[in-house]
């Protein structure tokens, strides 16, 4: 029953496959959210023999009909996920701290795991008067990164760069805030910082965290010229997952799945049968 090792794996793909949709569905509604897609990945044993098949050069026998030429070995398995940043519709709030992002980039925000970036632009002032976002995560001003890497990669120039800490916008006093499209934030025509909007060269570099928030590993990842992010106050992101869309596939995924089931459910029937034969000898 090693063929049985077929219609499993494509079980355990289906099963991701579902999981990843049903996630974008969850977060059809969640301002900034980017939905996910699968890579699913083939192995053929007849791959590593070359595209030659032995054929019988005889008249064939019954045995010939049921070469499998190691198709009991093949497999399909979930290779990974990739985010889709495409670019999510625009919705009106009035809310002054309401921001929403047109073009790749993202607000740098604190955690308290570390410096993040998301597009979640739902802000609101804390009672310290820091610019921050719904879940309390600090946003940060601009400041010219070095071009340095990880580990031993990191040179001196780091230390002249302000720690986030001390990045954290406050606004003080109270008044009309404005922000305009390069993110330069007002207070009654007063300036009081930048913000610091971040675009990547490679967006499959980012990875997930929660709460819309993404961890950027590498700082030779970051654009180092003027971003090209145009911000909207007065407007929320929304997510760019189609529900509509997202729950046809979810449907298809489903039936696929079901499908597979029914394959390995018919290979434990013969199974049993099989078991049951010998018994009787």
């Amino acid at each position: 029953m090693k063929e049985l090792w077929v219609p499993l794996s494509g079980a355990i793909a289906g099963q991701r496959k579902v999981e990843v949709i049903a996630n974008n569905v969850a977060n059809a509604n969640t301002p900034g959210f980017k939905k996910d897609d699968v890579v699913f990945k083939e192995y053929l044993t007849a791959y590593e023999k070359g595209t030659d098949i032995d054929l019988p050069n005889k008249e064939f026998a019954p045995e010939d009909f049921y070469r499998s030429y190691g198709a009991e070995h093949g497999i399909v398995k979930a290779d990974g996920s990739y985010t889709i940043h495409s670019q999510g519709q625009f919705t009106p709030t009035q809310n002054p701290l309401d921001l929403a992002l047109e073009g790749p980039g993202f607000i740098e925000i604190l955690t308290p795991n570390g410096v993040r970036y998301t597009r979640r632009g739902s802000l609101s002032m804390s009672s310290e008067g820091f610019l921050v976002t719904e879940h309390g995560h600090p946003v940060l001003s601009k400041v010219d990164l070095p071009e340095v890497g990880n580990g031993k990669d990191l040179i001196e120039v780091v230390k002249q760069v302000p720690s986030p800490q001390e990045r954290k916008i406050q606004v003080a006093g109270k008044g009309r805030i404005s922000i305009n499209q390069q993110g330069f934030i007002t207070l009654n025509n007063n300036p009081v910082a930048r913000m610091n909007i971040v675009e990547f060269k490679d967006f499959q570099q980012l990875k997930k965290e929660g709460n819309s928030n993404y961890i950027n590993d590498d700082t030779r990842n970051i654009v180092k010229t003027e971003p090209k992010t145009v911000v909207h106050q007065g407007f929320i992101e929304n997510s760019n997952v189609n529900a509509v869309q997202e729950m046809s596939e979810l449907i298809k995924a489903h039936r696929h799945f079901e499908s597979v089931q029914r394959v390995i459910k018919a290979y434990d029937n013969l199974a049993q049968k099989a078991n049951s034969d010998i018994t009787k000898f």
